[in-house]
């Protein structure tokens, strides 16, 4: 499948910024399942690309000087090929057991532990595709998808308590309960043809370490929808959440109020 995909994010400020700097995750990562035939990102001031930790395709963005607007636009063609049971045949550079450590936003407490032991086997058991599967499950079974009910900030013990959230909660959520079984989980930030579901272009989703009879490694599952990834997705970045992964995460001199406008078109082929 080839994917035409445009993300343009627009910041206006209430009053004169001194000085910009963002981190951006928006070029697509180079991976076996998917290749960029073309890509292109516009954006004022000096615009940096470096390969993060994560193996990231990454960007700094810093504007000095006097401005009250922001405009960035990613946009481009990207092919994809339908990974056989969301599997991802990676060479890594990074151990799995980088992705076991909690964060800030995935730390688990008693209602998590509670989730993940209806959902996951007896932690003396490895996790089949299938058991991840039904994590999902229940993930969106109790924290239904309604789109501004959560911040950035919302932890995955808040989106739990809260049974509403969008789909960083989901995967935050989901990344809580496999690292208190011990399971390798990360981050995935990226893009999805819509279609009829009616959820955002914009998207997060999880990778998962699985042990399956045929299969050992990482296996990719979009929570919100809880099913394994397709060639309808665009993957962006990877983390350990969201923090590590966003598209666009920075700080700002001065400014006031900030409004924000996100507009992100997907045309599969």
């Amino acid at each position: 499948m080839q994917l035409t995909i445009r993300h343009e994010t627009h910041y206006a400020y209430s009053a004169p910024l001194a000085y910009t700097i963002q981190q951006l995750h928006l070029t697509p990562r180079i991976e076996p399942q998917q290749r960029a035939l073309s890509w292109q990102i516009s954006t004022p001031g000096r615009c940096h690309a470096y390969t993060d930790a994560y193996g990231n395709l990454s960007h700094m963005l810093t504007i000095n000087g006097s401005h009250q607007s922001l405009s960035l636009v990613a946009h481009g063609v990207v092919e994809t090929i339908y990974p056989h049971k969301g599997r991802l045949n990676l060479i890594d550079t990074l151990s799995p057991l980088l992705f076991t450590m909690p964060t800030a936003l995935t730390q688990a407490n008693p209602a998590i532990l509670e989730l993940a032991a209806a959902s996951l086997p007896d932690q003396r058991v490895t996790a089949g595709t299938g058991h991840l599967l039904r994590l999902a499950e229940h993930i969106v079974g109790k924290v239904a998808y309604e789109s501004g009910a959560t911040m950035v900030t919302t932890t995955a013990g808040d989106a739990l308590a809260l049974g509403r959230g969008v789909c960083q909660d989901h995967a935050h959520l989901f990344l809580a309960c496999c690292h208190a079984w011990g399971i390798p989980a990360r981050y995935v930030s990226g893009y999805i043809d819509p279609g009829t579901t009616g959820h955002a272009a914009s998207h997060a989703w999880v990778d998962a370490w699985t042990e399956d009879p045929d299969f050992a490694g990482w296996v990719s599952i979009d929570v919100t929808h809880a099913r394994l990834m397709t060639d309808a997705y665009c993957r962006l970045a990877i983390g350990r959440d969201y923090d590590s992964a966003a598209p666009v995460r920075g700080v700002r001199q001065g400014g006031g109020t900030e409004t924000l406008r996100v507009d992100v078109q997907i045309v599969p082929v």
